[in-house]
């Protein structure tokens, strides 16, 4: 026999419609960033998307931040051509250079949002910027680096330099993050939930 409070009990969603509204608006935006076509200007693409991927950690926070960019990642897989160029199915993610760039977006947007969500409720320039290079830029690289290596038979240190031509266009993005991040939190505070902090026990 069913117990009638278990089944008039309203079922809990696992994240409310609002966040999942968030989500696919931040996994279209990257999408959209990718309309005006990469700058090839070595083996990996420069695009707009890294940008996109930064904008969904800072404003997002971990969770939902890392969501938008799985959405957008499985549906490049599926074959939908929303990388810039066009670009989309299994290959992308296997034997091209650009690879590992795609698995560290994932990881980026998660260090993004993790690190902005330590400085809520204050989203202070300097810290924001910080958090924003280690996630948006560092982390990126750290799995794009060794995959474009591997993929194009190259050592490590050559796939470093070939990368150093991304930087300059990365910083900007960073502080075009920042800079967009910041406007958003003081309009809409309470996107991003900061860490419970533990108090000490007496």
């Amino acid at each position: 026999m069913t117990d009638p409070v278990r089944a008039t009990a309203p079922t809990r969603r696992i994240l409310p419609a609002r966040d999942l509204a968030q989500i696919a608006i931040f996994a279209a935006l990257i999408a959209a960033l990718g309309l005006p076509g990469p700058l090839n200007i070595g083996p990996v693409p420069i695009t707009m998307q890294s940008l996109g991927v930064m904008l969904a950690g800072a404003v997002l926070g971990p969770r939902k931040g890392s969501l938008a960019v799985l959405l957008f990642l499985v549906l490049t897989l599926l074959g939908l051509p929303l990388l810039a160029g066009g670009r989309g199915g299994i290959g992308v993610f296997t034997v091209s250079p650009a690879a590992g760039y795609l698995y560290g977006y994932l990881f980026g947007a998660f260090v993004t949002g993790y690190l902005t969500a330590r400085l809520m409720p204050k989203y202070s320039f300097l810290p924001a910027l910080g958090a924003t290079i280690l996630g948006g830029i560092v982390a990126v690289y750290l799995i794009g680096i060794p995959v474009m290596a591997m993929n194009l038979a190259l050592p490590l240190w050559t796939a470093l330099g070939l990368n150093v031509a991304f930087l300059p266009g990365d910083l900007i993005k960073v502080v075009v993050t920042v800079l967009v991040a910041s406007q958003v939190h003081r309009a809409y505070p309470g996107l991003i939930t900061p860490p419970q902090r533990r108090t000490a026990r007496n």
